[in-house]
């Protein structure tokens, strides 16, 4: 590649709009333009449809790295994209993104469990600004509870490759969330205010700030409630009532350049948030075999309050060649639960919290060298994580801490991609467990990428699983692991980018709830396709993807090559859209195939599919209209249903809303 097509080459990875300036003045020079006839080109592309290019993603690598440059399928939802999601959750996000299915019991704000590749979202790493994020006793990740309003990006990496870069909980991939505010380049306000279905309410206001001597500062704060829906069409818990949600957010970015080399920044997201629940009779425990005795009625106002979120604040030295960056998180996992569970007065108290301390460093081998081609990066560095657990139940162990060391080597060029890390993980209750991968893939030609990726997940089990304070509990039990297989090839031009992968996964010692109590059973076996296409033409957008998966017990009992519960076999999604400079909209389907409730496959739940319309548009420079219609046909479909409750879903429902910015 000459240095002239290098540069454009590299142009791509800016952002859209910046990219396609450069683009258009790269192209130009390298064809012969003078310099006025550059200049007026790019300008050009300030009034023309703006454009989708490749994108940068970091959490694949830990390093910020080219999606066509990855081996682990990745997909990234911009600020552009999260635009359409106004006044929803993270989750609303996450569950309409190719490969994904979820279960949710009821409306915004209730208790979910989403699915990637059969790994179910304990299974799931969850990431903001490179912090921990999840409930060390669910070992699940509170998306439903996080404002897509806060978040500037997200990056989703499908596959267990996660694993050997972050450790425990990243068998079946990686979701990192970035908040608002970390690319500020001058000064802007804006204030939005929205309304929709069920009493749905929006309003919030963002102020971003950058001066000359180097220093960058968003601030950002929402409220978002809804009076809902009744969450419960029958079952025990049933109430004839609206289950609201209403939560506070905010969000804070922090950076400024100390001098040519050294960077300090610090990020952070809190949610505050209560949402209306349907409770169950309260019985007499712990009767054998559960057999239950019904002794007070259900709470009618049950209610759940709950606070989440991360910070993260970081130190980094770069040098061109090597950059070091030394950082420290804090996450929190809080709920207050006022139902019959212990004391409808005093509540159900979970909270957890998990510290991280970070030292990482990573060397450009060519930079090093003084070499002008590339000779790849070496990424090394040790972290130290603790978790603890406050609650009214009396867990036997509320703590542990996990000491983790990991190294990883990638290259690049036009015609090869590499990508190996290996992982060291000491866990205070388990010992030590190692995590690696090695991936690689070559390119017959610029636009065909043909690779594949071998990599060992594991995941520990969390408080609950292993102590909750019931017969359901078991201290015994083993962390899972996994062999994960994929093999891929993608075709990548101006215009399209597709990309087929297939995949198969063993796991071992798999945790289930089975014979009342939890257990490892032998093993699982994961193994589909995924079909992901993207398209534009000019103002026009395509999309579709198509992923088919056998997520099955193979533990030789009773429930042998049976189902594991939730994961459909077939699921799909489609788009079409047009983005103009003054509007943009999309319509979405999503197909989700039969799903069992349990292993033993007895009940299953039936096959679904959605269509969203969603659009924004500018009626000036600093006023922006946006509206959501979700399920515009009405479909009648269940998510969840399991100890005799069906749980409801919201027909056709609305949100639109207004945004004023300002310089």
């Amino acid at each position: 590649m000459t240095p002239c097509y290098h540069l454009l080459y590299q142009s791509l990875f800016k952002t859209p709009l910046q990219a396609a300036k450069q683009g258009v003045m790269l192209s130009a020079l390298c064809l012969g333009m003078t310099a006025p006839a550059i200049a007026a080109e790019a300008d050009a592309m300030s009034d023309a449809p703006s454009i989708t290019l490749p994108k940068m993603t970091v959490t694949a690598t830990r390093v910020p790295t080219a999606i066509s440059n990855t081996i682990a399928q990745t997909r990234i939802i911009d600020s552009e994209a999260l635009e359409r999601y106004k006044g929803q959750t993270v989750l609303e996000v996450i569950k309409r993104q190719p490969g994904i299915s979820f279960t949710q019991s009821g409306g915004m704000g209730t208790t979910n469990n989403f699915y990637i590749r059969g790994y179910d979202n304990k299974q799931v790493l969850v990431l903001i600004d490179g912090m921990r994020y999840g409930s060390a006793t669910t070992g699940q990740p509170a998306l439903n509870l996080l404002p897509a309003e806060q978040i500037e990006r997200i990056e989703v990496v499908y596959g267990a490759s996660g694993s050997s870069i972050y450790g425990s909980d990243a068998m079946g991939g990686v979701i990192q969330l970035f908040t608002k505010g970390q690319e500020v380049n001058g000064k802007q306000f804006s204030v939005t205010a929205g309304i929709g279905s069920n009493a749905h309410y929006l309003y919030g206001a963002t102020a971003q700030f950058a001066t000359h001597a180097g220093t960058s500062l968003s601030v950002a704060a929402s409220r978002n409630q809804t009076d809902g829906f009744n969450a419960v069409e029958f079952g025990d818990n049933y109430h004839p009532d609206d289950d609201g949600y209403k939560s506070s957010n905010a969000s804070v970015a922090l950076q400024h350049q100390i001098n040519d080399k050294l960077t300090a920044g610090m990020t952070a997201l809190y949610a505050d948030s209560t949402t209306d629940i349907d409770d169950y009779p309260e019985f007499s425990y712990p009767p054998p075999a559960y057999e239950k005795t019904l002794v007070v009625p259900a709470l009618a106002n049950a209610y759940a309050d709950q606070r989440n979120g991360a910070a993260n604040a970081y130190v980094q030295y770069d040098t061109g060649s090597n950059i070091t960056k030394l950082s420290y998180g804090h996450s929190i996992d809080e709920s207050t639960t006022y139902d019959n569970a212990l004391s409808p007065s005093k509540g159900s108290i979970f909270n957890t919290q998990q510290n991280n301390i970070r030292l990482e460093n990573v060397t450009d081998l060519a930079g090093l060298a003084g070499a002008d081609n590339t000779q790849g990066q070496v990424i090394m560095g040790a972290e130290y994580l603790s978790q603890a657990v406050d609650s009214t139940l009396n867990y036997l162990e509320d703590k542990r801490h996990i000491a983790s060391a990991f190294v990883g080597y990638q290259y690049a060029n036009d015609n090869f991609n590499l990508q190996s890390n290996y992982r060291l993980d000491d866990n205070s209750q388990f010992g030590r467990n190692s995590t690696y991968n090695l991936g690689a893939a070559i390119k017959p030609t610029q636009a065909l990428t043909i690779g594949a990726n071998y990599a060992k997940g594991f995941r520990a089990p969390n408080f609950n699983e292993l102590y909750w304070p019931d017969d359901s509990s078991n201290a015994d039990l083993h962390p899972e692991t996994s062999d994960n297989y994929e093999a891929f090839i993608s075709l990548d031009t101006y215009q399209q980018n597709t990309r087929l992968t297939a995949f198969y996964n063993q796991v071992d010692d798999l945790i289930v709830w089975s014979a009342g109590k939890n257990n490892n059973v032998n093993e699982a076996q994961i193994k589909g396709a995924s079909l992901t296409s993207d398209w534009q033409y000019d103002a026009l957008l395509l999309g579709a993807s198509y992923t088919y998966q056998e997520a099955k017990d193979t533990s030789g009992g009773a429930n042998e090559d049976n189902l594991l519960p939730y994961r459909p076999k077939s699921q799909a999604t489609a788009y079409v859209g047009w983005q103009m400079p003054k509007f943009d909209m999309r319509l979405e389907g999503q197909y989700i195939d039969k799903r069992y409730t349990s292993v033993a496959n007895t009940q299953a739940l039936d096959s679904y599919t959605l269509f969203n319309l969603a659009g924004n548009y500018h009626f000036t420079p600093q006023l922006t209209g946006s509206l959501r219609i979700d399920n515009i046909t009405d479909e009648d479909y269940t998510l969840s249903s399991q100890f005799g409750t069906q749980y409801a879903t919201e027909g056709t429902n609305y949100f639109g809303a207004l945004t004023y910015t300002w310089q």
